[in-house]
């Protein structure tokens, strides 16, 4: 790495999540994997349609427990990072709020997909918190209205079949673009747009780490693949990065 302060970008995916609790969606033991038609609950076209739909995803989120989990040490060797002073920002992928629950400041986490912290009203467009949404649905109501106007209730993500807010992008890809090293973690980078970053990165010459227990389809142009589990290997890459020593060898080609 070049530059006396030089900007790291670290993209999230869910894998960083999964020691806290949160089950991945794609790996191989990810939900998707274990019930296929459990993708139409977080699909916006049927979770607006059909109230069975938006019965069970409340269920879904109610059971994953992503509003009581707790950051690990994947979250915290993030922390770590930018108290040691060096430029950071996080693109996460993960609508769970770890990130910032483990003390990263807000400003420098960019929330690629949204925030499940959250529920919108689809109608009136008042926000409220996810975790009074969640009481209602212990509560015994299987599908929670918008208090305000009786809407629907959506959480704050990005769901299947929407598209990303296009200024959150654009500065996802700026950050990208003057980053000059970029770790990716805990995800598959298989989903667009945000799997082109590590793209924008390396063609702004950029060197790409990625930590992932699965293959990528960057593997073979990163110059550093970890495959140790994140809870280690982050914390110990952190290390690496914060004592000045050399992260990846230079990418074949």
């Amino acid at each position: 790495m070049t530059g006396e302060r030089p900007l790291i970008a670290v993209l999230t995916g869910a894998g960083i999540s999964t020691d806290s609790g949160i089950p991945d969606y794609r790996g191989p033991k990810g939900l998707w994997q274990r019930d296929p038609k459990a993708q139409e609950l977080v699909t916006v076209g049927p979770y607006l349609a059909d109230p069975e739909v938006r019965r069970r995803s409340w269920l879904m989120r109610r059971d994953v427990g992503a509003v009581a989990a707790e950051p690990n040490a994947g979250h915290l060797a993030l922390v770590e990072l930018e108290r040691s002073g060096l430029p950071l920002r996080v693109l996460t992928q993960n609508v769970d709020g770890l990130h910032q629950r483990s003390g990263l400041p807000e400003r420098k986490v960019l929330e690629l997909h949204g925030t499940a912290q959250q529920v919108q009203c689809v109608r009136c467009r008042e926000r409220s918190p996810m975790a009074r949404a969640l009481d209602r649905v212990a509560a015994g109501e299987p599908d929670p209205a918008c208090a305000a106007c009786g809407g629907v209730l959506k959480p704050c993500t990005v769901m299947f079949g929407e598209a990303l807010d296009p200024v959150v992008l654009d500065r996802a890809e700026a950050i990208a673009k003057a980053c000059e090293l970029f770790v990716a973690v805990g995800t598959l980078l298989q989903v667009y747009p945000a799997a082109a970053l590590p793209q924008v990165a390396l063609d702004a010459g950029a060197r790409l780490v990625i930590v992932n227990g699965e293959p990528t389809p960057y593997d073979p142009v990163a110059h550093e693949v970890i495959r140790e589990p994140i809870s280690v290997a982050l914390p110990a890459l952190v290390r690496r990065i914060v004592a000045g020593q050399p992260v990846g060898e230079p990418a074949a080609g």
